[in-house]
């Protein structure tokens, strides 16, 4: 079959390896279908991701077909439509036992620090298996991982009804992160970006409040938006320090920004502030099966919006060319998909 390996930064090869054994039983083998790219995926391929070695296989937003299953497996079926997690956990350290398996102390995440999906079939143990439904396209499928990203970092700002939310990044993690503010009762969300193009997606995907940072500080486009009530939780979506400060800065007193961004590099956070206005600075990391299970619901729902982030397609064979337009692209991209 063939696979996709990264074997350092900027160099994917092509290449035949064998074909995958039968599946245990409780596993289920796919063949996959679509794979999104990931920003995350482009830190790694620009070698700036703090936790990658290579070579690596990568693909962790994924969907397939189901083509085989163990014997007892009964959560899917073949020919179902399926996505899955890509965390291996050790289910014995101490956040795994109290359920808190997306922070395993020895979590490895199938495309970065495991092989991932960049390949025609893969195998995946069941209780991580995550049946799409029929009406989905794999494009949909493909996109359950980044949407449950922003199930899960919203869960952890707390209740969100009736607050005044902005996030900062409008790429496809601060997008779908700002639907599902929304989707858990925000009463508005200001979304900030430096690129227009991604600005108007954020609108097409319901988004309604909107500012450029490159034109309008945050200060001033949360007074705009909020008026003198101003803002109560922050989602940090675009992994640069300016983008942090400003949160920390403007936001209300009391107020929790959630840290969802990969960070190339290491911010400095004015503590001062964080501690003079009592601020929360929260970390999030991925999701877990309940997570998943929203973003399927949500999608299927119409509540989260998918398709106008969908900005181009590449075949399997061109990899590489992949990662290449969205480097030429910049900010003229969200997400890219990989068809098998």
């Amino acid at each position: 079959m063939r696979q996709a390996i990264m074997l350092k930064p900027g160099v994917i090869e092509i290449r035949e390896v064998p074909a995958l054994r039968k599946v245990g039983a409780n596993e289920v083998k796919l063949k996959i279908k679509k794979i999104g790219v990931c920003g995350s995926d482009i830190h790694v391929y620009h070698g700036k991701h703090p936790f990658t070695p290579y070579p690596v296989v990568q693909g962790h937003e994924y969907s397939g077909e189901v083509v085989e299953v163990g014997a007892d497996v009964e959560v899917v079926k073949i020919g179902d439509k399926a996505t899955a997690r890509p965390q291996r956990v050790c289910g014995k350290c101490a956040p795994c036992i109290r359920g808190d398996y997306n922070i395993c102390n020895e979590l490895k995440v199938e495309g970065f620090q495991a092989p991932g999906t960049a390949q025609d079939f893969f195998i995946v143990p069941v209780d991580r298996v995550i049946k799409l439904p029929d009406a989905f396209t794999y494009e949909q499928g493909a996109m359950v991982e980044p949407a449950a990203v922003g199930a899960h970092c919203t869960t952890r700002a707390g209740n969100l009804q009736a607050k005044n939310v902005v996030v900062t990044g409008a790429g496809p993690i601060g997008n779908l992160v700002a639907q599902f503010a929304l989707a858990r009762g925000a009463a508005k969300v200001l979304i900030t970006d430096i690129s227009d193009f991604r600005l108007e997606k954020a609108k097409a995907c319901g988004i309604e409040y909107t500012a450029n940072a490159k034109t309008e500080d945050l200060a001033t486009a949360a007074k705009r938006v909020f008026g003198e009530t101003g803002f109560e939780v922050a989602f940090e979506c675009a992994g640069v320090e300016i983008a942090l400060d400003a949160a920390v800065q403007s936001i209300n007193k009391g107020g929790k920004i959630v840290a969802v961004a990969v960070y190339e590099d290491r911010p400095r956070v004015d503590m001062a502030i964080v501690g003079d206005r009592e601020l929360s600075l929260i970390g999030t990391l991925m999701y877990k099966q309940e997570d998943y299970q929203e973003a399927v619901t949500l999608i299927g729902n119409g509540q989260i919006k998918t398709t106008p982030l969908f900005t181009g397609h590449f075949p399997f064979e061109k990899y590489l060319d992949a990662y290449k337009y969205i480097d030429e692209q910049g900010d003229k991209t969200l997400k890219v998909i990989i068809d098998l």
